[in-house]
């Protein structure tokens, strides 16, 4: 419908056409201003060498993009690192989910660092939602006082579904944290099953931390994460619940009896303490300063790291072959068949890997 300003009687009037739509973005905005300087791989190396924790930063972020071109100078970076890290204290700290694992480690780190000095890097796996995929990467928001130390990095990682991949990305982080100087390294898990045997395989002292009146005492008997502990604590020891910490702390001293001597030669502790109280943290951190030297004289600590080593070499290859299978794109196309078939019952599910496998080799050759 036409409009009345446009009516005879109102020929006297111009009506404007009024303004376009304007773009949100200034015109004169110069956009290189703004772009951020790409670091090389040397510039990497100094800042880490340096102690930079905002280059270390983004040299951590470099090394757990899955971005190929970001993969190469990560790996560059880790590789002239390399000789200036091995010079930390490396404790991994698992438990189940609530036993108080960041609070604890809030006062590991602030007693560890007014006793002992030097610097400390806490790394945290946090688990990430099988649906969205995502992480809240909160644990420090928990680690009030480490979190405004200036002698304390600490990076969450997400797991994305990949404990083994997050753990190898974890191991590389240990490299350049130790290169930027931090003495002392803290690997929290995220406290189920495999992500607790990839720790045990990047740290020299495993600490488990357990509840009283959980019924974990029953299963203290199971083989599993209590053979991997290098020494038990006891959480949340403190007001009404002392008695029955200092009792799972009895049962689970006598279910550590019915295992063997670990390859090290020492006999695991078990001691309590309460995290939110700190006290009884001098003790623990007494206990695991007896055991890595303990470990240092016996020859177990050298033995154990070249172990370590060897594993994640092992590993490493293991990964860039799945990789490498699944990114292979005939094998891609390959496998929306295979899978078809199998759903609709035409072959087995062995049978299909085995000739996704065989074809595979074969396009090697």
């Amino acid at each position: 419908m036409e409009h009345p300003e446009n009516s005879p009687e109102y020929e006297g009037l111009t009506v404007n056409s009024g303004v376009g739509p304007v773009s949100i973005v200034n015109p004169y905005l110069k956009r290189g201003r703004f772009a951020r300087h790409q670091l090389t791989a040397g510039d990497y190396v100094e800042g880490i060498l340096r102690g930079n924790v905002s280059i270390l930063g983004q040299a951590v972020t470099l090394v757990e993009s899955t971005n190929p071109s970001h993969q190469s100078i990560a790996q560059e970076v880790i590789e002239k690192c390399l000789p200036y890290s091995g010079n930390s204290v490396r404790v991994g700290i698992s438990g189940v989910p609530g036993a108080g694992k960041s609070t604890s480690i809030d006062e590991f780190g602030i007693h560890v660092l007014k006793e002992y000095g030097g610097r400390l890097a806490v790394l945290a796996i946090d688990p990430s939602s099988e649906r969205s995929k995502g992480s809240i990467l909160g644990d420090k928001t928990r680690m009030e006082k480490l979190s405004v130390h200036p002698d304390s990095f600490i990076r969450p990682s997400p797991s994305a579904g990949s404990l083994g991949g997050v753990a190898r990305k974890t191991r590389e982080t240990i490299v350049l944290c130790e290169a930027a100087g931090f003495d002392k390294i803290f690997v929290e898990t995220v406290g189920v099953g495999q992500s607790e045997t990839a720790c045990h395989s990047m740290v020299d002292f495993f600490l488990l931390i357990q509840l009283a009146g959980t019924g974990d005492e029953l299963q203290g008997i199971k083989r599993g994460i209590m053979e991997m502990a290098d020494g038990i604590v006891i959480n949340k020891c403190d007001g009404n619940n002392v008695d029955k910490c200092q009792l799972a702390a009895t049962q689970f001293r006598n279910a550590l009896q019915l295992f063997p001597m670990p390859d090290s030669g020492w006999q695991p502790k078990v001691l309590t303490y309460s995290g939110f109280y700190a006290l009884g943290i001098k003790e623990i951190w007494d206990m695991i300063y007896e055991y890595i030297d303990y470990v240092k004289k016996n020859g177990y600590f050298e033995y154990r790291r070249a172990e370590q080593s060897k594993y994640w070499m092992y590993e490493s290859i293991n990964e860039q072959l799945r990789n490498n299978f699944y990114q292979n794109p005939t094998i891609a196309d390959m496998l929306l068949a295979a899978e078809k078939s199998v759903l609709e019952g035409r072959r087995s599910s062995f049978i299909a890997a085995k000739q996704l496998l065989d074809s595979y080799f074969a396009l090697l050759h």
